[in-house]
């Protein structure tokens, strides 16, 4: 558990980096998840510690909202100043993501139904 967890931490670092060195406006941890799923789809999946870590860290998730509601809590003010903008853009992705998923959806039904084939 503790290589699968080094492994995590480690691509984290990498994105970073990456991240940080080509002053890229993406964060660093979202370049080393990418990093992390082409190296399952390279491997074939996750291992068996890997997928240990990863169970064990969704387990705790919810220790992981604790700063998130701290941020909130010491930024209330800001947020009772901008909250049109903030409820437009989270009403709009949310329905974005709504869409998108229908549509993923659908067109993976549409292909199950074909028997795999691609349309």
């Amino acid at each position: 558990m503790i290589g699968a967890l080094t492994v995590l931490l480690v691509l984290q670092l990498v994105g970073e980096v990456l991240a940080r060195a080509l002053n890229l406006p993406v964060p660093g941890p979202v370049i080393g998840m990418a990093l992390m799923f082409v190296a399952l789809i390279v491997r074939g999946g996750p291992g068996e510690p890997l997928r240990g870590a990863a169970n064990g860290l969704l387990q705790h998730l919810s220790l992981l909202f604790v700063p998130a509601g701290t941020g909130i809590m010491l930024h209330f003010g800001r947020l009772g100043h901008e909250w049109l903008p903030l409820t437009v853009a989270l009403v709009a992705s949310t329905l974005l993501s709504i869409a998108v998923s229908a549509l993923l959806l659908q067109a993976l039904t549409r292909r199950s139904r074909n028997g795999g084939e691609q349309t």
